[in-house]
């Protein structure tokens, strides 16, 4: 079957909106019918080649939809079931997940290497970005990355549960593991930065403050529950230490994936404070700390993969918040666009003019 997608020919070259072949669903395989995608910093990372995959590829790893068609030995989803896709899978056996940490599975992405489908025009072999290729009028992917939608969530929001807000969430509940009147910065107020700042407020933190480099971030960032709001500069640390009694926050949560975030991020914790790293930086970007600073200030700094989260137990629990009000989803998105208008995200992203986008098929 003939679908548009969105193909990234290769590393560093612009998105084409093209027709693709996509084949039947195989044997443990599903076939979804988009209802939205999200278009994330992550997929440019993919693109320009900050994070390595085979090319070409149908990009997104963020999205949900309608099951079409399930291959043989597909017994837990069936055609009309709503599905958010789960770029990640675990596969249960590998050392990360026999200790619980599914999101470091070692087997997550083998599927990224498999092809997907075929260029229309001139048969190019074609493969699945991360796994799920949501890019796409439809997309066929593992049954493992299909993850039944929640309940009372319409689908186009439920899109958004399948990264940016798992990301978010996790890094707050998870990693960071914020308790009830702790103080909280979070660097990065784009979707995932948004949805840190909700979790955050959910985990009862006393103070949150938003920092971005963006003046005009600051409504939607006290919208999702900033309490401050602190334009990025060389003084970052020293005005996060003044609005927290001179201390610094508890947590930082970066999500810039930038060595001068980083190290300000860090540098703006209490004694003893805890900075997770959400962001994805290159390998250009380094960050140093001498011997004596890391003994004396006794902070914690760690990587946090997509939330350390288990989709599978905390999609319910986000769409539990969905539906209660306390996390808002649609603050995550600046703009809907159509699968056409993905190259023109992109260069808007590529170039800081623009911010999240998603997808409506």
């Amino acid at each position: 079957m003939t679908v548009r997608a969105a193909v990234l020919p290769a590393i560093g070259s612009p998105l084409e909106i093209t027709e693709i072949d996509l084949p039947d669903p195989g044997p443990g395989q599903v076939r979804v019918r988009l209802a939205a995608a999200g278009v994330c910093h992550s997929d440019l990372s993919l693109s320009n080649g900050t994070l390595r995959v085979p090319v070409p590829a149908v990009l997104g790893h963020e999205g949900a939809g309608t099951v079409v068609a399930v291959g043989d030995g597909v017994t837990h989803l069936a055609p009309g079931d709503g599905v958010v896709l789960n770029w990640a899978p675990s596969c249960g056996t590998c050392p990360a997940c026999t200790l619980g940490e599914v999101w470091l599975c070692a087997n997550a992405l083998n599927g990224a290497a498999d092809v997907h489908a075929h260029r229309s025009r001139d048969g190019a072999e074609l493969y699945p970005g991360l796994n799920v290729a949501a890019f796409a009028q439809e997309t066929v992917v593992s049954a493992s990355c299909a993850l039944p939608a929640p309940p009372g969530v319409p689908l186009t929001d439920a899109a958004l549960l399948g990264y940016a807000v798992l990301t978010g969430y996790g890094a707050v509940h998870h990693s960071a593991r914020v308790r009830p009147g702790e103080t909280v910065a979070v660097f990065g107020v784009g979707g995932v930065g948004l949805a840190a700042l909700q979790s955050a407020r959910i985990a009862g933190a006393s103070r949150i403050i938003a920092v971005d480099v963006s003046p005009q971030k600051e409504e939607l960032a006290r919208a999702a529950g900033a309490t401050d709001y602190v334009l990025a500069s060389d003084d970052t640390p020293r005005e996060i230490r003044a609005r927290t009694a001179k201390q610094g926050v508890d947590v930082a949560v970066e999500c810039v994936g930038r060595a001068v975030t980083i190290r300000t991020a860090w540098e703006s914790t209490r004694r003893g404070g805890r900075t997770t790293v959400v962001g994805i930086g290159g390998k250009d970007q380094q960050v140093t700390f001498n011997a004596l600073e890391l003994f004396h200030w006794g902070r914690t700094l760690s990587g946090c993969v997509y939330g350390n989260s288990n989709p599978e137990h905390d999609l319910p629990v986000l769409a539990d918040h969905v539906r209660s009000g306390r996390l808002d989803l649609t603050a995550l998105v600046t703009e809907h666009i159509a699968l056409d208008g993905i190259p023109a995200a992109f260069e808007n992203m590529s170039a800081g003019k623009g911010g999240r986008a998603l997808v409506v098929f």
